[in-house]
């Protein structure tokens, strides 16, 4: 993150709507507005931390800016934030997590600081996350029948057993390193000095 406080650009085309969202997040984050895709994107750069995402707007849809951010390479996590119900299509789309409107401040504020956290994750993690929250969203909004007819959800669920393979070995290989366990040590004896000073 460019700065100790987080950039969180919302993107919403009801204005009263994301002048509420903007006024739950005073105070933890800096905020943005954009009411529309195109001045989204000319208002986002890599000071932004975190995307609030409205999946259909007029002109230019979440759909199409998710993308488009992506295609930037711009560090940030995207939530999209909509009336849409979540399908399977969700499964290729470029988001970190998804929330179905009408949503509380808590349910807002509380997926803001997970993005955040995320950040600042390395990558083998932030997809792993992602694809969870996937995951978790369509087992909750499908039945279990129309999961296992989904051939997108087989290849996410697949790929999602990959990373947690991939996420175990990495953990396990940095707690074979002893540089870890001292690094770790350190910390813990740093910590401990500072209490008794």
């Amino acid at each position: 993150m460019a700065t100790d406080t987080p950039l969180v650009l919302i993107v919403e085309d009801e204005s009263d709507l994301a002048n509420l969202y903007a006024a739950w997040l005073e105070g933890t984050c800096d905020v943005e507005t954009a009411y529309d895709g195109e001045k989204a994107l000319e208002n986002i750069d890599d000071a932004v931390d975190v995307v609030l995402l409205d999946r259909r707007m007029p002109g230019l849809s979440g759909d199409t800016v998710l993308p488009t951010i992506r295609d930037r390479e711009l560090d940030c996590r995207v939530a999209m934030v909509t009336a849409v119900d979540p399908d399977f299509d969700i499964v290729e789309m470029g988001f970190d997590d998804y929330l179905v409107k009408p949503i509380s401040k808590d349910e807002l504020v509380r997926v803001v600081d997970q993005l955040l956290l995320r950040s600042s994750y390395n990558e083998q993690l932030q997809e792993f996350f992602a694809l969870a929250s996937k995951k978790a969203l369509l087992d909750a909004e499908k039945t279990e029948a129309e999961r296992k007819s989904s051939e997108e959800y087989a290849r996410l669920r697949d790929r999602l057993a990959v990373l947690r393979v991939q996420v175990d070995e990495t953990m396990e290989e940095l707690l074979a390193r002893d540089g870890y366990r001292q690094l770790c040590r350190d910390i813990t004896r740093n910590s401990i000095l500072q209490e008794s000073d």
